[in-house]
Order: structure tokens, then C-alpha cells, then sequence
């Protein structure tokens, strides 16, 4: 989110002598992504950003492919993953391809670790669950619903304040940015922007660890973790400022665009990356010509899959869909609502479904990880269901 912050104390010009009031320097560092060309931030550090005094032998966290080409409707019970005390290994990697990965997680504690990921922007959706996200920008408080984004090679801690936490989490190898038709040449967002910078959650406060000891941090690299121990607390930063940080944005705070007749999803988009695009479904009036079909036309994916993570509500396209869900629609054949869905819809005046769309322009390949939690027969669905009851998903 290009918006220029500042925190903390900085000197008046960028790459001048800067001292504390010891007549110590502090120690600048240039944060950002794509080389030099992309956002960025300056940060002054109490020590140099480099003190490492151990590294131990890396592991992997790659995820393991059950299923390279698809082309069957698949389904998924999120809520089954377990819950799982160490960050890390809650994290479940269900769908990748060459741009994003896309995973679910249930950590139920505050990590004693710190988190680095080197390779990828990370977009987390806090499905249930609340508190901070600590980082060397400052903390941000999130909850339920909210998105929390993460721009790579960021140290970041998440503080939880409860034990039962689920979230969905988009890896993306390319910066996450919000749509280029929503802003205009300066980056602000314009007014049919379905969200404003009102609605952006930024860093507020900046705490300064002047602490020295044995800091770990472990830091994902290629689809390997490699543990670092570092001689003093990441956070030590006494001012920044810039574009790149961290931000969060609640789900509820996406304004939704209506019309007479039935609008294409893509104005539902809040965040895009290089080939993929999120979505976000929240309550809205339906469509309001009297001879409106609210339901979603079938539609061919000839150039996306379509993955769908459901969060609450009634969603009139679907039967049988439980919180967590998430259903996978592959390109190259058609979908549409289930049977019944259509002829239901006629006559609503609004929705409460809240969901999550991530669409990849390029085909995912499916984990181990996912097939465990697979719907079995989910593909048979328009055939076996005959949706004379609509199923509606509460949290």
C-alpha cells in the first residue's frame, strides 16, 4: 500500500551522520523489494542488521506434490487441519504453483522464535483469533477477519492472544499490491476504490529492544528453513520511514460494488500479484432489476482456477459448505451454482456470505497435505445434491 509513513526519529536528510545522544552512530538500512526500483523504507538500527553468531543446519519445509495436472472439482475441510503448538509446522501448504503457494494454518501459541520469509510477500487472513503482529516497523493489532499483509525479508512475531487461531495465508513470489484501476498516477485510491486508506491499519506504535543476547530467527528460503541466531533483538530500531512495511486491512471494510443485474467477480478484487488476483465476498444487497437472477452464471475457468475459501454467511451458489471449506474449480471446464441454487435466488435482496477468492492464472498442483482433507466426490456434487436446502455457514 503505497503510503508514506514515518515513525520514530530519523535525521533530516537520507544516508547523512546520524548519532544517539551518546554521539554513537546508528546504523541505516535500506529495506525493499525488486532490487532498487520498488518500494522501500530507510530504518536506523541501535546495532548493524549483520551481528549473526550462529547458523545451524537448514530443514526442509517443501511441500510435497500429490497431484501435478487437475482437472476434477475438488473440496476441502480447512477446519480439519490440526492445531499445533510450534508456528512453522502448523503451516499446511495445500495448492502451488510458480507464483504463489497457498496454505492454511492453526497455530495455537506465540512462537519463541522469530519469522522470516526471504522468498515471498505473505498475505494472512485471520479466520478466528486475535492479536499483534510485532515487527521492527512497529506493532499492529489485528482481529478476526482481518488481512495482514507482510511484504518478504520482513522479521515478524505474531502474538496471539487466544489458543484456537485458523488462518488462510497466500505466499505470493511477487510483491501484494491493491489493483491498479483502483488508484490513480500518485497511488492514492480513487473514489470507486471499494476501500480508501481510512480503512488501512499501519503500524502505530515503535518499540525500541536496545537487548543484547541470542536472538533465533528462522528464516524460509527456497522451501527450506535455515535457523539464525543473532547477537541482538530485531526490533532495535529507533526511527523509519518509507513505503515498505507491514499493514493490516479488515474484510468488513471492503465496500461492495451492486448493480441492476449480476456483476463479474472481478469487482469483488481487493489484492493482486503477478498472475493472481484475491476477492473478497462480503454481505451486500443482491441485484436489483425485478427480473434479476442473484445467483452467479455458469462460467467457463479457460484461463484460472478458482479457489474458494468460506469464512461465514449463507452462500446461495453452494450446498453443504461448513466454515474453513475451500473448493477448487480448475481451468478449462465450466462451473456454476449447484443444482436448486439458481432457482432460490430469485427474489433474495441480500447476502451475509463472507469468503475469500483466490484466483491463479496459472494451474495450482495440489499437495499431500490437501488430499488429506479432500471432500470425497465433491466433483459429483451437481449431480448427487438436489438443493432443496440451502446450507449456511456459520463461524
Amino acid at each position: 500500500m503505497p503510503i508514506y509513513q514515518q515513525l520514530g526519529k530519523i535525521p533530516d536528510k537520507r544516508h547523512i551522520v546520524f548519532r544517539d545522544s551518546e554521539g554513537k552512530l546508528y546504523n541505516e538500512e535500506l529495506v525493499g523489494t525488486q532490487g532498487f526500483s520498488s518500494l522501500s523504507s530507510l530504518v536506523y538500527h541501535i546495532y548493524p542488521p549483520t551481528r549473526v553468531i550462529k547458523t545451524e543446519k537448514p530443514y526442509s519445509v517443501a511441500p510435497k506434490i500429490a497431484i501435478e495436472n487437475n482437472m476434477r472439482m475438488l473440496s476441502f475441510s480447512g477446519f480439519d487441519i490440526p492445531q499445533e503448538t510450534d508456528y512453522i509446522e502448523s503451516r499446511k501448504v495445500l495448492f502451488v504453483n510458480n507464483d504463489l503457494h497457498i496454505g492454511l494454518a492453526a497455530p495455537t501459541s506465540t512462537p519463541d522464535y522469530f519469522f522470516k520469509n526471504a522468498d515471498a510477500d505473505e498475505l494472512i487472513f485471520i479466520h478466528k483469533g486475535s492479536g499483534t503482529l510485532t515487527t521492527m516497523f512497529g506493532d499492529i493489532d489485528f482481529e478476526a477477519h482481518d488481512y495482514l499483509v507482510i511484504p518478504r525479508g520482513t522479521i515478524y512475531k505474531i502474538e496471539f492472544d487466544t489458543e484456537d487461531n485458523r488462518f488462510l495465508f497466500i505466499e505470493s513470489f511477487s510483491p501484494v499490491v491493491t489493483p491498479r484501476r483502483y488508484r490513480n498516477e500518485f497511488g492514492q485510491l480513487l473514489e470507486h476504490s471499494p476501500f480508501c486508506e481510512r480503512d488501512i491499519k499501519r503500524p502505530v506504535e515503535l518499540k525500541t529492544y536496545d537487548v543484547e543476547g541470542e536472538f533465533p530467527i528462522m528464516i524460509k528460503k527456497r522451501g527450506e528453513i535455515f535457523p539464525y541466531t543473532y547477537a541482538n533483538h530485531p526490533f532495535d530500531v529507533v526511527g523509519w520511514d518509507g513505503y515498505h512495511y507491514p499493514y493490516a486491512f479488515n474484510i468488513h471494510n471492503f465496500e461492495p460494488l451492486t448493480g441492476r443485474i449480476h456483476m463479474p467477480p472481478p469487482i469483488h478484487q481487493n489484492f493482486e500479484g503477478n498472475n493472481f488476483v484475491v476477492c473478497s465476498f462480503v454481505p451486500r444487497l443482491y441485484d436489483y432489476h425485478p427480473q434479476a437472477i442473484p445467483a452467479p452464471y455458469h462460467h467457463s475457468n479457460i484461463d484460472s482456477d478458482e479457489i474458494l475459501y468460506y469464512v461465514e454467511g449463507n452462500f446461495m451458489s453452494r450446498n453443504n459448505i461448513k466454515p474453513g471449506q475451500l473448493t477448487l474449480h480448475p481451468a478449462g471446464i465450466p462451473h456454476g451454482p449447484h443444482p436448486g441454487a439458481i432457482e432460490r435466488s430469485i427474489g433474495q435482496k441480500e447476502t451475509q456470505e463472507l469468503a475469500v477468492m483466490i484466483d491463479p492464472f496459472k494451474p495450482v498442483m495440489i499437495t499431500q497435505a490437501a488430499v488429506e482433507y479432500e471432500v470425497d466426490e465433491y466433483y459429483l456434487s451437481w449431480i448427487k445434491n438436489n438443493g432443496v436446502n440451502q446450507n449456511v455457514v456459520t463461524n
